[in-house]
């Protein structure tokens, strides 16, 4: 009788060891994952990571469903995920909807009074319970906030100055209510650390007398990164990463290679203010920022825990080689 119950239950174990080949590798490749990502995830744990979530990976519910798993995973084995999100395109949609007309400046967007009220409604209420409901649907538990909230961000009003082509003489932009950090103030989320809440946070700032400023996700990301000193800031792209002047994606810098690159024409574009945020984080001790391409599925997953990484990453140093 014993004979006949072993061999029970072994027929089904067999059975499924059985399966093929592309299986038996299928689940070998897995495995080899998780080695690989286990190292990461114990130097990792307890680390924050300012995660600005943003551009065309918002924009696709298969992608936004997997940055919500991965942002879970993050928080289940250790590591302090913060998410910062934007929301241009969707702003852009909704001033269309109700017929306000809006302008831009060197990629920001003048904001009056009447903008502002609608960006701050689009940011803090529809895309912010949107990504804080792919979290939670995802299993993890996410609390949305702006950066209104117990006065996350102080801001003040961003001034830009613009020289005149026939006089050469600098004038100075009213962008209205665009702003920039002034001050980040981290309690709030020092409460949130030790929970299991995972903060998602709109990029609207509150100025001096309670004004309400709109400011741009890569800047108040890589304020609240320096103001918790965290251990990555992770910026999520439309592009594979920095590239150099032929198209070719840049694997990692330091910060005096990010500086001349910004300085020889080799940084260009929208790019520019990407990587000045991030070497504005790294001068405010964050110890390495990333540029990624969040239309890639898994992104996150794939720079954190795997050995070679995808996209740019700018730190002090230059990592060592893989052996």
């Amino acid at each position: 009788m014993n004979d006949d119950t072993d061999g029970k239950n072994e027929k089904p174990r067999l059975r499924a060891v059985d399966g093929g080949l592309a299986d038996q590798e299928a689940r070998q490749a897995r495995a080899r994952i998780l080695s690989e990502a286990l190292p990461y995830m114990r130097r990792f744990a307890d680390q924050t990571f300012v995660i600005k979530y943003g551009g065309h990976a918002m924009g696709s519910e298969e992608l936004a469903d997997d940055f919500a798993r991965d942002v879970v995973l993050l928080k289940q084995v250790g590591v302090n995920p913060v998410v910062v999100h934007g929301g241009g395109p969707q702003i852009g949609a909704m001033l269309d909807r109700l017929k306000v007309q809006s302008s831009f400046v060197d990629g920001l967007r003048v904001t009056d009074a009447a903008t502002v009220e609608i960006v701050e409604m689009v940011l803090a209420g529809s895309i912010n319970k949107q990504v804080v409901t792919a979290i939670n649907r995802a299993g993890g538990t996410a609390i949305g906030i702006s950066g209104k909230d117990g006065n996350l961000i102080e801001a003040r009003k961003l001034r830009r100055t613009v020289k005149d082509p026939g006089s050469n003489i600098e004038k100075i932009l009213d962008l209205g209510f665009v702003g920039e950090p002034s001050h980040v103030n981290p309690a709030v989320l020092d409460a949130l650390r030790a929970t299991k809440v995972i903060p998602v946070i709109a990029p609207i700032g509150v100025g001096e007398h309670g004004e309400t400023y709109n400011i741009n996700a890569d800047t108040a990301a890589g304020a609240i990164a320096g103001a918790l000193g965290a251990t990555k800031l992770i910026m999520l792209t439309d592009v594979p990463g920095v590239l150099d002047k032929s198209g070719q994606l840049i694997p990692s810098m330091t910060q005096k290679e990010a500086l001349v690159s910004l300085g020889d024409g080799t940084i260009s574009g929208g790019m520019i203010p990407k990587l000045e945020t991030c070497l504005s984080a790294l001068r405010a001790g964050v110890k390495a920022a990333h540029i990624l391409d969040g239309r890639v599925p898994h992104v996150l997953l794939l720079e954190v825990f795997t050995e070679q990484g995808v996209g740019t990453m700018i730190g002090a140093t230059r990592p060592p080689a893989a052996s």
